[in-house]
C-alpha cells in the first residue's frame, strides 16, 4: 500500500476532491457518467470462482448460529422435527431456484445486480431496489456482530476467568452491559481488516470457515449425546397441531426460511459475476437446500440432546459452549476453540452476505466516491455503532420483525429481474447501456412502468400482515385471509411478479430494449476483456466472437 505523504493527508482531510476515485480508462459508461472498476465488469483475470468456489461459499454462508436455530422457531409453533426437516429443504429448494436464475445473469454477463437491474427496473428506477437493498445489508451486518460478540466473551472468558466479573458500568437504557460492549468492540475492530478482503480473494477464508465450523458443530453435538446418553427426546415428538392450521403453520414456517435468503435472492450476482464459468453456478440448486438442511439437522439433534442434562432445550450453540468453563482447563480450552470456530462463521457470514453486498450497492450509488473497500469500510462503521444493534436486538422486537418481513418486498424484485432476463430478454443485454441514464433501457424517464405495477400489485395485499407482524392483532385487525396470504410472502410476491411483469412487457413490449444478441462493448474491440469463450457459446453461434460483431447486435427485434 502507497504511504502518504503529510502534503497528501492534509489535503485528503481538507478537500472533498481528493478523494474522487480515478474513472477507468475504457470504462462502459458514457464520458459524462463516472464509474469505476468495481461497477465495470469483472475483467478475466478477476473471474477466480470455480464450482468448488461457490460450494465453499453456500457452505461458508449457511453454516452459521441462525441457520443451527432455524428448527428451534419450527418446532416452537407446535410441529415437529418430522415437519422441520422437509420445511427446511423446500423452502430453501424454492429459494435456491431464484438463486440460480439470477445467479446465472453475473455468472455470464460479469456484472453485479445493482448494474443488472437496470435492465428491468430502468436505470433511475433501480436505486429504489439498490437503497432498499443496502439499508437491509447494513442492518443485518450490525446484528450479525452483535451475535457474534458472544462468541468474544466466551475466549475471553475461556482465557480470563474473571473477565465474567467485570463490573457493569452502563445505564440500563443502552441496551447492553459493559462486559457486552467490550466484547462487542473486540468483534468488530479483528472483524474490520476481515471486511476489506476483496471477493475475488475470498477462498482461503472459504475453506477456513469450512474446516473450523463444522468440527466445532459436530464436536458439539457428539459431546451432547455423549453427555445425554443418546439423541433425547425431541425424535419422539410429534406435531400438536391438525387440520387448517396445521397446513398454514407449515406454510408460515416454509416463508421463514425462503425469507432467511429472500436478500441473497436478489443480489446473488454480486457474487456470481467472479464465476469462471456461466454453468459453475448451477451447483447452487441442490448445494444450498442440503448443506442447510444438514445444518439444521446437527441443531435439532444437539438441542434435543441438551435437555437431557440441562432440563431444558437450548437452541443457541453458545449456550452449550458456555457449560464447558465450568469443566476445568481442559472445558474453557475446548470452549475458547468452539467459539473461536463460530466467531469465524459469524464473521464469514458478515463478509458474504452483509459486507459485499452493502459495499456492491454503496458503489453504484456514489461511484465517483467509493469502491467496494470503501463501501465495505463506510457499512461496517454505519452498521456496527450508527445503527447501534444491540439496542435493536435489546428493545426493537417490532423492527426484527419489520425486517423479517422484508421478503414482501424482495420476492417481487428478484421475481422481476429473473423474468426480465429469461423470458424477456431471453439472455440479450446490452451491456453497455447499462451504465447509460440515455441508453435503450431509459424506458420513461427512466422508470420501466411495467416493473413499478409488477412491484406494487403483489407488495400490496402483503402490507397489513406485514402490520400485523410488526404491531400485533391488538393494533392491526385483519381478516384470516389476509393473514394466511402473509404467510407465504416471498413466494406469492416471487411468482406473482413474474406473471405480471411477463404479461405487461408481452402485451405493451418495450421493442427497444430486445436483442437478437448480447452486446459486451461499445464497439467490439475490447470484447475480450469482459467475456470468456464459455460465455459466448450463443454468439459464436450466430457468427459472433471476440473480434467481430454483428450488426444485428445493436438492432433491437
Amino acid at each position: 500500500m502507497k504511504k502518504l505523504s503529510t502534503t497528501e493527508l492534509r489535503r485528503r482531510f481538507t478537500s472533498l476532491h481528493s478523494w474522487e476515485l480515478p474513472k477507468q480508462t475504457g470504462a462502459l459508461a458514457p464520458a459524462h457518467v463516472w464509474t469505476n472498476r468495481d461497477m465495470d465488469p469483472t475483467p478475466i483475470e478477476d473471474q477466480t470462482w470455480n464450482t468448488l468456489s461457490i460450494l465453499a461459499y453456500w457452505a461458508t454462508d449457511t453454516i452459521n448460529l441462525a441457520t443451527w436455530q432455524t428448527a428451534s422457531a419450527i418446532l416452537a409453533v407446535g410441529l415437529s422435527w418430522r415437519e422441520a426437516i422437509p420445511i427446511m429443504v423446500v423452502g430453501n429448494f424454492c429459494v435456491a431456484v431464484a438463486l440460480v436464475l439470477n445467479g446465472a445473469i453475473g455468472a455470464k454477463l460479469h456484472v453485479p445486480f445493482s448494474v443488472i437491474a437496470t435492465s428491468s427496473f430502468g436505470y433511475y428506477l433501480r436505486y429504489f431496489c439498490i437503497i432498499s437493498r443496502a439499508i437491509l445489508a447494513m442492518f443485518w451486518l450490525g446484528i450479525q456482530s452483535a451475535n457474534g460478540a458472544q462468541c468474544v466473551t466466551i475466549m475471553l472468558r475461556a482465557w480470563a476467568p474473571s473477565y465474567n466479573d467485570i463490573p457493569n458500568q452502563l445505564p440500563e437504557s443502552a441496551g447492553i452491559t459493559t462486559q457486552g460492549m467490550i466484547s462487542y468492540f473486540l468483534f468488530w475492530i479483528i472483524q474490520l481488516p476481515l471486511l476489506l478482503i476483496h471477493p475475488t480473494k475470498l477462498r482461503p477464508l472459504f475453506w477456513v470457515k469450512l474446516t473450523a465450523a463444522p468440527v466445532a458443530a459436530i464436536a458439539t453435538m457428539g459431546w451432547c449425546v455423549n453427555k445425554a446418553g443418546g439423541g433425547g427426546d425431541i425424535f419422539a415428538l410429534r406435531a400438536t397441531v391438525s387440520g387448517p392450521q396445521y397446513t398454514w403453520l407449515w406454510l408460515t414456517c416454509m416463508s421463514s426460511v425462503t425469507g432467511n435468503w429472500s436478500t441473497l435472492a436478489v443480489n446473488i450476482p454480486d457474487f456470481t459475476r467472479y464465476a469462471k464459468s456461466a454453468h459453475g453456478q448451477y451447483v447452487q440448486l441442490p448445494a444450498m437446500p442440503i448443506i442447510f438442511t444438514l445444518c439444521g439437522v446437527l441443531g435439532i439433534v444437539t438441542t434435543s440432546a441438551s435437555k437431557v442434562f440441562s432440563g431444558e432445550y437450548l437452541w443457541n450453540p453458545l449456550e452449550i459452549i458456555a457449560i464447558w468453563l465450568d469443566y476445568g482447563s481442559g472445558g474453557r480450552c475446548a470452549a475458547f476453540f468452539a467459539a473461536l470456530a463460530w466467531y469465524v462463521a459469524q464473521v464469514g457470514t458478515n463478509i458474504t452476505a452483509n459486507s459485499i453486498s452493502a459495499a456492491n450497492d454503496l458503489t453504484v450509488l456514489f461511484p465517483r466516491w467509493i469502491n467496494i473497500k470503501r463501501g465495505c469500510m463506510i457499512a461496517a462503521v454505519i452498521a456496527g455503532w450508527v445503527l447501534v444493534p444491540w439496542k435493536i436486538l435489546s428493545s426493537a422486537q417490532t423492527f426484527l420483525a419489520f425486517m423479517g418481513g422484508y421478503a414482501v418486498f424482495l420476492g417481487p424484485i428478484a421475481g422481476i429481474i429473473v423474468a426480465d432476463y429469461w423470458l424477456i430478454k431471453k439472455r440479450h443485454i446490452d451491456i453497455p447501456s447499462l451504465y447509460n441514464p440515455d441508453g435503450r433501457y431509459r424506458y420513461v424517464g427512466g422508470c420501466n412502468w411495467r416493473a413499478a405495477v409488477a412491484f406494487i400489485v403483489p407488495v400490496a395485499p402483503l402490507l397489513p400482515g406485514l402490520g400485523l407482524s410488526i404491531s400485533g392483532s391488538s393494533v392491526v385487525h385483519i381478516n384470516e385471509g389476509v393473514t394466511n396470504l402473509y404467510t407465504i410472502n416471498w413466494l406469492f410476491g416471487f411468482v406473482t411478479s413474474i406473471v405480471l411483469y411477463t404479461g405487461l412487457s408481452y402485451a405493451v413490449p418495450a421493442k427497444e430494449t430486445l436483442l437478437k444478441d448480447t452486446i459486451w462493448d461499445l464497439d467490439g474491440t475490447s470484447i475480450e476483456a469482459h467475456m470468456r469463450e464459455d460465455d459466448v457459446g450463443a454468439e459464436k453461434a450466430s457468427g459472433i466472437g471476440p473480434t467481430k460483431k454483428a450488426e444485428s447486435d445493436a438492432k433491437p427485434l
